[in-house]
């Protein structure tokens, strides 16, 4: 039997570059601010809550429960709630307020939190998109997804020193073996900090 090959990680942003994304979603001016605000709102609640894609689009106005949860439906219907930090809420807040409105004006009325330029509901690859060109504008050449986002979120929570099973309950995953791949990330970062600062380390 051939040797399993290892298993491929996910790839984590550090902090600086989530922000970087994050402040390039909300630079704009004129019309493209009510854009740019609805931009920021989404991104922040991918990385502040951990979302898939999927779950982000999907919600709803009404989703929003309270100062700081948000109700996110995943794979196979199954809900859950998950905080969310004073950063996407404010990002959302902002976006209700001074964007949202506009953009709804010209659809035709849908209870999605995100709206396209139309007043639909905003599609999983038009955020794609928006991810895609933040990075850019960011000046970050990897590869970034919405996942990327999600994986950056755990790896920061473990980093943190979140317990595994309360990340499995937060990002929804059905078995804690999944998240623990995440443990993984952290323990290579935990190898190269000792390698670097260990006078004995090599």
């Amino acid at each position: 039997m051939p040797p399993r090959g290892a298993k491929r990680l996910p790839k984590a942003l550090p902090l600086a570059d989530v922000e970087a994304i994050l402040d390039a979603a909300g630079a704009a001016e004129g019309r493209a601010a009510v854009l740019a605000l609805r931009d920021r709102a989404l991104l922040e609640v991918l990385y502040g809550t951990g979302a898939r894609i999927s779950e982000a689009v999907g919600l709803d106005v009404d989703d929003l429960l309270d100062r700081d949860g948000v109700l996110l439906r995943g794979k196979g219907g199954k809900e859950r709630v998950v905080p969310v930090g004073s950063y996407a809420r404010k990002a959302v807040d902002d976006y209700l307020v001074r964007a949202r409105p506009a953009l709804a004006a010209g659809g035709r009325g849908t209870a999605r939190l995100f709206l396209n330029a139309r007043g639909g509901p905003l599609s999983r690859q038009s955020a794609w998109t928006i991810l895609r060109v933040a990075a850019e504008k960011a000046g970050l050449a990897t590869e970034i997804s919405p996942h990327t986002l999600r994986h950056s979120y755990a790896t920061h929570l473990l980093d943190g020193g979140a317990d595994v099973r309360v990340v499995q309950e937060l990002l929804g995953h059905a078995s804690v073996s999944t998240t623990q791949v995440y443990t993984l990330v952290t323990v290579d970062r935990l190898r190269e900090v000792y390698a670097t600062a260990h006078p004995r380390a090599r």
